[in-house]
């Protein structure tokens, strides 16, 4: 298997729509959006013109599999969010979601330089969270009740790398390097 991360495209955007729609998908997101093509469209000149995000399609041998950002781009401070999700079920593996995870430190550490990533992640969410620890982020802190989406409260766990913990722990890593450009 190849792992590649392109630009978003025009031609991705019913494809984002579909998966951003999808209940598997939006049962951890903070949102359970009803989204349009025009719609989309909108948001893909926002994301174009906006130079403190970056978005891609996560691709599986040349197959589009999902989508991965970064926020914080020109914030000063130099620590940037992130977030992604493979929207094709077929092709999810751990392997994919070790080297993406690990190979975007990689990109935002050593070519942008910056000096942290963090991320939010419903606490229901184990699987993930744990996947995040593997590849040695650390959590900061839960926060209860802190999402409320459609009546109900979610628990978040917010979670972080730092440029100086990846290089003290990258060496002990194992991966397939992706390149972020």
């Amino acid at each position: 298997m190849s792992y590649t991360v392109r630009p978003v495209t025009e031609e991705d955007l019913k494809r984002i729509m579909n998966w951003r729609m999808d209940p598997e998908i939006t049962k951890y997101m903070n949102t359970n959006p009803k989204l349009t093509l025009e719609g989309q469209r909108q948001w893909f000149a926002r994301i174009s013109d906006n130079p403190d995000v970056r978005y891609w399609i996560i691709e599986v041998d040349g197959q589009p599999a999902g989508v991965i950002n970064l926020t914080g781009l020109v914030q000063e401070d130099g620590v940037l969010g992130w977030a992604y999700y493979v929207g094709e079920k077929k092709l999810r593996s751990m392997k994919l979601a070790l080297s993406l995870e690990m190979s975007l430190y990689d990109y935002i550490f050593d070519v942008l330089g910056k000096k942290a990533l963090v991320g939010d992640i419903f606490t229901l969410n184990k699987g993930v969270i744990q996947l995040h620890l593997l590849c040695g982020s650390y959590i900061v802190e839960e926060k209860k009740n802190h999402v409320c989406k459609e009546g109900i409260s979610y628990d978040v766990t917010f979670m972080e790398m730092t440029a100086e913990h990846w290089n003290e722990i990258r060496g002990t890593k194992k991966y397939i390097k992706i390149l972020f450009e």
